[in-house]
């Protein structure tokens, strides 16, 4: 009698920053430190330090204006090693020591030095300013998020493996929604499968005021603002020290139910929403789910490089009022947003902007989750949101999430 093959154990694939990413980042920020007569960048920020060596071990990266980067490494360094492609590679034990490093490597220190001055605390920056005593030190910040604003290939490549993580996610909400799951049981039933498939559970955001998380799963009167007071009082709503995202309501069939799942794989993001409704989907709540359906897809029609971002803005508000809905598109009175869409990658929240009175052109390696969405009072909230990148010629999905609703 035959025997069964054994389970051969799945070998985990490694990841890794390609070398050349790294050098034609390097090249890129150089000629942008060179623009602005910036002699040199000093990274401190995990993400940032990620993009530009391929390691978020503990450590500092110095980038001159020419010549080849150091990277100091308090903690882990043979993982760092193993982790990054740079050759100038130093462990150190106090960020002390650099200074005269740096001195030894370039021969001086930098007159004019960059920093991360967007996220860096006062308190380091102070610090960090005592300690390399540059003549003069000015914020880099933009130059770095304009260099990370336009993806490469490859990036694209690790977004859509993090939207096919999104896709198998989003069907197996579709596949196990049902009545009487809390929004908070069901948000962590996906959180834990999406887990399995390499989700880190970490959400990196920029802004030190901005908690970031997985899931905002939030049903019926929950995602509308004045009933998610209601809410609050009658214990279904979420708590006042984290008041967003699931609460204590249970599910139930023949209401609208919003799943807007952020999820991350290697570092790369996405952001994505849909409608579910278990059973059937209310008739006024099913015409505004369409209606933002609509914006979105007429929105990706028209987007391709020297587009406007506020011409699509306003492109998409007139969608609005001419299907009827423009009094709840974009929020209630009183606190509508302005914007439908905002650039994402190694952060969940990164330029470009699809805003009100942002002039700013779309162009190739852009990559924005798009996400028009509408909140009728006491009621209900709609919306849709996904991920695409602008290509030479126009844009095209990275989300692989069918463009529709979800009714189980």
């Amino acid at each position: 009698m035959p025997t069964a093959p054994k389970n051969k154990k799945k070998k985990l694939e490694t990841f890794k920053v390609p070398a050349d990413e790294i050098q034609q980042r390097t090249r890129n920020i150089q000629v942008l430190l060179q623009q602005h007569d910036i002699d040199g960048l000093f990274i401190a920020q995990r993400v940032d330090l990620f993009y530009f060596s391929g390691t978020s071990q503990n450590g500092f990266l110095y980038i001159p204006a020419e010549g080849e980067p150091v990277l100091f490494i308090r903690q882990y360094f043979p993982r760092a090693r193993t982790e990054s492609s740079i050759k100038n590679m130093i462990q150190i034990k106090s960020i002390k020591e650099i200074p005269a490093l740096l001195n030894d490597i370039y021969g001086r220190l930098p007159a004019v030095l960059g920093f991360e001055l967007d996220v860096l605390p006062v308190n380091d920056f102070y610090f960090y300013r005592s300690l390399i005593q540059a003549k003069k030190n000015v914020d880099a910040s933009p130059s770095i998020l304009k260099l990370r604003m336009n993806k490469s290939d490859w990036e694209i490549q690790q977004m859509e493996k993090t939207a096919e993580l999104s896709h198998k996610t989003f069907e197996y909400m579709r596949k196990t929604i049902r009545p009487g799951l809390s929004e908070m049981e069901f948000a962590t039933m996906a959180e834990t499968y999406a887990r399995k498939l390499g989700y880190s559970g970490r959400i990196r955001a920029r802004h030190y005021q901005t908690e970031s998380y997985s899931w905002h799963i939030i049903s019926g009167k929950n995602s509308a603002r004045v009933g998610l007071l209601d809410a609050v009082a009658s214990g279904e709503g979420t708590s006042a020290a984290f008041p967003v995202g699931a609460g204590n309501k249970k599910l139930k069939g023949h209401e609208p139910i919003m799943v807007d799942m952020a999820l991350e794989l290697n570092g790369y993001h996405l952001d994505e929403t849909r409608m579910f409704a278990i059973d059937e989907m209310p008739q006024k709540a099913r015409d505004a789910s369409e209606a933002v359906i609509e914006i979105h897809n007429a929105v990706l029609d028209k987007a391709k490089p020297g587009v406007a971002a506020d011409e699509l803005f306003e492109y998409s508000v007139r969608i609005a009022e001419s299907k009827g809905f423009a009094k709840p598109y974009l929020g209630t009175a009183g606190h509508k947003v302005t914007f439908i869409g905002h650039g994402i990658g190694l952060e969940i929240v990164e330029p470009a902007f699809i805003a009100k009175n942002k002039k700013e052109l779309l162009e190739p390696g852009m990559t924005i989750a798009l996400e028009p969405k509408m909140t009728l009072e006491s009621e209900f909230t709609a919306g849709v949101e996904s991920v695409f990148v602008v290509t030479e010629t126009g844009s095209r999905l990275i989300t692989q999430i069918p463009v529709e609703i979800f009714t189980c």
